[in-house]
């Protein structure tokens, strides 16, 4: 089975936010181990990114508004390429004052889901959906549409 974390920092405090992102981490069971790593927000940046880089594993994807955009076709091709070859993958979700430079050094992709800033909460759930979506598009089921 393939293995998903995500490290996040922050924890889901809106009943919405937490029965959504639980929703998306269920159906990815189908597909995969999901982990969610919830650490606690810091006085910095950089200790907040000491804390980040000791939960790093595998693949490591940040989310970060600098990085690459791409579609959810684009993403699954991705993902596909990753989980063929047996490779754990990693999203990293900063606080809502970003990520320090060294989490985003030591990560193998930079993802931009939008030029537009999010809330991180929010963000937690924009990126178990698409990760869900794009098992769903491999999977050549009729979810994505």
């Amino acid at each position: 089975m393939h293995k998903i974390n995500v490290v996040c920092v922050g924890k889901l405090k809106d009943r919405f936010f937490v029965d959504a992102a639980e929703e998306y981490r269920k159906r990815l069971t189908r597909f995969a181990e999901v982990t969610i790593r919830e650490l606690p927000e810091r006085r910095t940046l950089e200790e907040e990114g000491q804390a980040i880089l000791r939960e790093l594993r595998g693949y490591k994807i940040a989310l970060a508004v600098e990085g690459k955009m791409c579609s959810s076709e684009a993403l699954a091709a991705d993902l596909r390429a990753l989980t063929d070859a047996g490779k754990e993958i990693t999203f990293v979700i900063g606080s809502s004052c970003g990520l320090c430079p060294a989490v985003k050094q030591a990560c193998d992709r930079l993802l931009s889901f939008s030029p537009m800033t999010f809330p991180h909460r929010l963000m937690r759930v924009m990126l178990l959906e698409q990760v869900y979506r794009a098992f769903m598009i491999n999977a050549g089921a009729e979810y994505h549409k």
